[in-house]
């Protein structure tokens, strides 16, 4: 089974698939946090959607699982991310990146180094898995790696190319 085959609600509750919300492209898959130190990052992460969105996709999966830093409901968390960052790309059911909960598709990400050559549990609130049209990872960046930064607008070229 593909990654993309994994079942995964919107945030409004619509069922769906990964597969269904990447539109058969490459996306930028990143656990995302309302109250978060890194939480500006949602605006480096729309301007990639609005750059490359007719080829790529972002989607954000909301995480409380970092010192509670997205508590609120789904509506609470798209309208923070409407009315603060813009966002237009899609966002899924909050879910669980690590432990026994840990949703399928990160069980399938998280074997995947980062710029570091560190694999395992996701470390914290937006790190980013950039994933090919297929479902393969194509790269893995941590938290403080900004959307924008040249390594991940590099290797998103390099998928696009």
């Amino acid at each position: 089974m593909s990654i993309l085959d994994a079942k995964i609600a919107r945030l409004d509750g619509t069922p769906s698939s990964l597969g269904d919300l990447t539109r058969g492209r490459p996306a930028l898959l990143v656990n995302v946090a309302s109250r978060c130190g890194l939480t500006p990052q949602y605006a480096g992460l729309e301007r990639l959607q609005e750059t490359y969105g007719d080829r790529f996709t972002v989607i954000g999966f909301p995480c409380n699982q970092f010192l509670g830093q997205e508590p609120g409901t789904s509506e609470e968390i798209a309208e923070f991310c409407s009315a603060t960052y813009g966002v237009t790309f899609p966002l899924t059911e909050k879910i669980d990146v690590n432990g026994e909960d840990r949703h399928e598709i990160f069980g399938s990400l998280v074997g995947t180094p980062n710029e570091k050559g560190d694999a395992g549990d996701v470390t914290w609130n937006f790190e980013k898995f950039l994933v090919d049209a297929e479902g393969g990872v194509a790269a893995r960046f941590s938290p403080g790696v900004e959307p924008e930064d040249p390594t991940v607008v590099a290797a998103i070229d390099a998928l696009l190319d």
